[in-house]
């Protein structure tokens, strides 16, 4: 029984058991700093607004698609929620409306790539671009500063500290991928998702309406990216024009980490979650350990491009 199961999960025990190694390390070499609990209540609150994207990209990936545009949809998801919160002073408004804008990003992602049929890779490029331009225009290169959103209801519900130590993003986080677990696993969206990523065609047969849940993959993304958009905005009581950007490598290597091939079909979300944390933790145990902060972006590297290359082996050695 203890075989089987290790047998089926054995890329989320090799994962898990990569995170306790890079911890242990960690620990020997800066003591003072991973020995103490402040460092892992900075994690929690830090580490779920790229997290939150990994899981969502997680979905887009096994779909077989790609989206390279959640940078700049944080931006104008974020800027949505600012600007409405100093205008009318409700947050809650600002939050529905920040996570419309998202879902309308995604929807228009979807629609590029379903209907028209443009690959995901360049339309999303070109999106990034788009969302960006227009944020910039739109703001004229200035920030808005959202101090008050701490006085409000919301603030505590979404960043708050849970018994006053941990941080309320990391239960949304942990939820959310409860969440998608759920949905990818135990519903049959997820199969969907699955058959979809692996062969189309053979989906189509099957009778999966594939447009709609290519779409709908698409537009889940966009609310995921406006919410951790949202959680930035509530925690650093301010938007920047600049937010969301320094994010790509991040999300990419905590799915690819997770074990989520390129090549779609394949992917967990429970990897995702473990790879999230991580990446997370990579540049402060670099730093804390004494080295340059610039060896963070090598590593991220390294891991992107061994883990695709990874899977690239495994497909060869099953087409064998």
């Amino acid at each position: 029984m203890l075989k089987t199961t290790f047998n089926r999960f054995k890329l989320q025990f090799g994962i898990f058991f990569m995170l306790l190694i890079l911890i242990i390390i960690f620990m020997i070499l800066s003591p003072s700093t991973f020995l103490s609990k402040r460092i892992y209540i900075s994690f929690m609150s830090t580490i779920p607004f790229a997290a939150i994207l990994a899981l969502g990209l997680t979905l887009v990936i096994i779909s077989g698609d790609m989206d390279l545009s959640f940078p700049s949809v944080m931006a104008i998801s974020g800027f949505t929620f600012s600007s409405l919160f100093l205008s009318t002073g409700n947050a809650l408004i600002a939050l529905i409306a920040a996570l419309m804008v998202g879902m309308g990003a995604g929807l228009i992602n979807g629609f590029i790539v379903v209907k028209i049929g443009v690959p995901s890779i360049i339309a999303t490029i070109g999106m990034q671009f788009f969302w960006r331009g227009l944020t910039t225009v739109i703001c004229e290169g200035m920030s808005n500063s959202i101090v008050a959103v701490r006085e409000t209801t919301l603030h505590p519900l979404f960043v708050g500290r849970v018994g006053s130590v941990i941080p309320a993003q990391a239960l949304w986080f942990l939820g959310i991928a409860i969440f998608l677990w759920s949905l990818l696993n135990r519903h049959t969206f997820g199969d969907s998702i699955r058959f979809i990523g692996d062969n189309t065609q053979t989906a189509r047969i099957m009778g999966i309406n594939v447009d709609y849940v290519r779409i709908l993959v698409f537009v889940q993304m966009g609310l995921l990216t406006a919410f951790s958009s949202v959680l930035v905005c509530f925690e650093m009581a301010n938007w920047w024009p600049t937010q969301g950007e320094g994010y790509m490598l991040l999300v990419f290597a905590s799915v690819f980490i997770g074990g989520t091939s390129v090549f779609g079909g394949r992917g967990t979300i429970v990897g995702t979650f473990i790879g999230s944390i991580i990446i997370g933790i990579i540049e402060a145990g670099v730093i804390s350990s004494g080295y340059s902060g610039f060896w963070t972006r090598l590593i991220y590297g390294v891991i992107v491009v061994a883990s695709v290359s990874v899977y690239a082996i495994m497909m060869k050695k099953k087409a064998l």
